[in-house]
């Protein structure tokens, strides 16, 4: 059975959250990338890449512990479909696809990683698959192989949601896990998350 990797995606400026590097801001006992970090390596999701850019020098060292690939984003400037693309180009030659973490939105549950990769690897033939709770798509969605020349075109500050819409070949996953609609975009932000 082929394998789904997983990227998180770490690369921003964090600009909204004002400076530094965001995905190192604690939440409740860690930052939140340790929480991330420890989702993606509690599931069945391998290998796990994490792509840099912004303060790669704090976050790299972030990764030490954890067995990650780290791929840095020279061209992280010009916004996430710049990332996306370069952890979709690290994917190695036996993964299917990638679930796509941001590095942002630490509640995301293990399990939830484990069901989309599930339905990944029994419908292989759908482009990609999406997690939703209480009727909202929400992250990390998981894109299959076959989107990698679409994925490649994809510009500016932008994930893969303009190639997901309309789409038939794409499969929602309900999920218990109200984790996949909440991010720390702002520090009120993950202040608020820190009391969910």
């Amino acid at each position: 059975m082929s394998t789904i990797a997983a990227i998180i995606l770490a690369a921003g400026l964090g600009s909204r959250f004002g400076g530094g590097a965001k995905p190192l801001a604690r939440f409740r006992d860690a930052p939140m990338l340790a929480h991330v970090l420890a989702a993606a390596q509690g599931s069945r999701a391998h290998p796990i890449i994490v792509v840099t850019g912004h303060d790669h020098d704090a976050i790299a060292p972030a990764c030490a512990d954890h067995p990650v690939r780290l791929v840095h984003n020279p061209d992280y400037r010009s916004g996430l479909a710049g990332s996306l693309k370069a952890g979709m180009r690290a994917l190695p030659a036996d993964s299917a696809g990638a679930l796509v973490l941001l590095a942002d939105m630490p509640l995301v549950r293990a399990a939830t990683l484990d069901a989309l990769i599930a339905a990944a690897q029994s419908e292989p033939d759908h482009a990609a698959f999406v997690p939703v709770y209480e009727g909202g798509r929400g992250n990390p969605v998981l894109l299959m192989r076959k989107l990698l020349p679409q994925i490649e075109k994809l510009e500016g500050d932008r994930g893969a949601g303009p190639l997901l819409r309309g789409r038939a070949d794409i499969r929602e996953i309900a999920v218990d896990d109200p984790g996949i609609h909440l991010d720390a975009d702002t520090p009120d932000a993950l202040a608020k998350l820190a009391r969910e």
